[in-house]
């Protein structure tokens, strides 16, 4: 019997002993698995990377419109007391909040605040995400 008929390599195939018996081993490897393990990483990889985007993104959604609102509620809190100072008080609020104020107008006690937040993503660069928030009383006339 010739080395390369005993292994099976002839016919893509070997036998082999197994306590006294034989048992017949079908060798059909292209050489895929490879391939297909390191498609399956890289799909891994792309979801992974994409999720920590859409993250990223969800967190500076609301961490701006946390300070839109809150910067609303602190000018409101004036309105009426202090119209001129509302503003600088909604400021300074939103930038403790890491947000900038983009625009604020005082009406009949009621404050609309506007704000942009500078976010970097990992993939996609720099980009602003702006907020509107409106803070004030909800009825002002009297019974």
């Amino acid at each position: 019997m010739l080395a390369a008929e005993w292994r099976g390599e002839e016919r893509g195939e070997r036998e082999r002993g197994i306590r006294g018996g034989r048992v017949r081993v079908v060798l059909r490897e292209r050489g895929a698995g490879t391939v297909w393990v390191v498609a399956a990483t890289a799909l891994v990889w792309v979801v992974a990377v994409v999720g920590v985007q859409v993250g990223v993104g969800r967190v500076a959604w609301h961490q701006a419109q946390l300070a839109a609102d809150l910067g609303a509620l602190a000018a409101a809190k004036l309105a009426f007391a202090d119209p001129e100072g509302a503003c600088g008080r909604a400021r300074r609020v939103v930038e403790v909040n890491g947000a900038a104020l983009t625009s604020c107008a005082v009406s009949d006690g009621a404050v609309d605040v506007s704000v942009a937040l500078k976010v970097s993503l990992p993939a996609l660069g720099t980009r602003t995400i702006t907020m509107d928030a409106k803070a004030g009383p909800a009825d002002i006339s009297g019974p």
